[in-house]
Parts: C-alpha cells; sequence; structure tokens
C-alpha cells in the first residue's frame, strides 16, 4: 500500500515577527537600563520600571527609533492595508526577571500589536512561552506535538532580539533559570488615521 502524502496547510494563523537589533547597546543605554532598576513597581511575578513611558527618554530615542522602523515592516508584511493609518508605540517598560522569578500569563488591553526587545537574555535558558486561545472540547494525549496540535508554543529569546505579535495573544515567562537578569523592554503599538471604508460603513477615524 502505498504510503499517504497529504498537503497540510495553515489558515488563519498568528504572526509572531522575530528580528534582531543591529547593534550593541550603547554604555549610555546600559547605564540608563541599570538606574531604572532602581525605580521599580512590583509585578506579578518579577519586577516592572515605574516609568511606563520608557521609550520617550532621551537615552532610547535611537532605540526607538529603530523600533518604529520594525513596527512599520510589520505592518507592511502583516497588516497589508491600503488603510491611511500610522502605527505609533503608546505604553513603554522595562521587565527585569531575576533567578527563580517569573511573568505571569498575560494578554495586552487597548492595543493591537505588542512587542518585547530583549535588553539581556540567554539563548540557552531564556524563552517566552505563547498559548492558544479558546477551549479545545476533545484533549487526546499527544505523542509527538506540533504546530496542528499544541496548545502551548515557546522561542528562545537572546540579547537584541526583537518580537512583535498581536496584542491579543496569550504569554508568559517560566521561572528564570541561572544567575543572571533577564531584562526585556516591552511596548504596545496603536494607529493613528482611517480604518474601514465609509462605502462599506465600517470606517473608524483615530
Amino acid at each position: 500500500m502505498k504510503a499517504i502524502k497529504p498537503t497540510i496547510t495553515g489558515i488563519f494563523p498568528t504572526p509572531v515577527y522575530i528580528t534582531q537589533l543591529d547593534r550593541k547597546f550603547s554604555d549610555k543605554e546600559n547605564k540608563f537600563i541599570d538606574k531604572n532598576k532602581k525605580n521599580i513597581s512590583c509585578n506579578e511575578g518579577n519586577t516592572t520600571s515605574k516609568n511606563s513611558y520608557i521609550l520617550n527618554s532621551e537615552e532610547f530615542v535611537n532605540i526607538k527609533k529603530k523600533l518604529n522602523k520594525v513596527i512599520k515592516d510589520y505592518f507592511n508584511k502583516v497588516i497589508d492595508t491600503s488603510n491611511n493609518i500610522e502605527p505609533y508605540i503608546t505604553q513603554s517598560w522595562i521587565n527585569y526577571t531575576e533567578k527563580n522569578q517569573y511573568h505571569h500569563k498575560h494578554s495586552h488591553a487597548n492595543s493591537l500589536v505588542s512587542g518585547i526587545l530583549y535588553l539581556n537574555a540567554e539563548k540557552t535558558t531564556d524563552k517566552i512561552l505563547f498559548f492558544k486561545s479558546g477551549y479545545d472540547l476533545f484533549k487526546p494525549e499527544i505523542k509527538n506535538f506540533n504546530l496542528w496540535n499544541s496548545s502551548t508554543w515557546f522561542f528562545p529569546v537572546d540579547t537584541g532580539q526583537i518580537i512583535l505579535f498581536p496584542s491579543s495573544l496569550i504569554h508568559s515567562v517560566e521561572r528564570k533559570e541561572g544567575e543572571d537578569t533577564r531584562t526585556s523592554l516591552s511596548f504596545n503599538v496603536f494607529v493613528k488615521g482611517s480604518l474601514g471604508s465609509k462605502i462599506n460603513l465600517t470606517q473608524l477615524l483615530l
């Protein structure tokens, strides 16, 4: 009997955009990262900078320019709309995760796209974990996990890596291994302009 050779195609996939900062962080930027670690708020599992508009700081002006280019590339390649909209960063903050700390399971409200720039991470131990939304009525025991049968999926992360994803996508960080501090800059993105169509009665002016 001949082996079955099907074509399995995914439809309506969830985009996770991954790229890399094209340079190392400057001394000025690193000092600013360390400075903000002294002014933090307790989060569920780790700590966060009290400054929640961190990318508006003069010390991060060049990083913000780079992130804006990456965000526009995401919108061009993923959203690919004919609407006249301009994405912009709303809030941004730094997360500090020490050994045995974690970042709770969550998504980002009042945002279209969310992103993370890893300021300090170790690829062999650090990762981001994503969760499938919805409820599985039937859940058989899985022999080998793949993109079709998994309810969670993770990506290893490293210093300088940038990840963008829909803000509704639930994610978390498992307990930190290693002695170093995992440090990440998170940000949310919304748009200005006109969404939808006036003729189709779906226009939204922002």
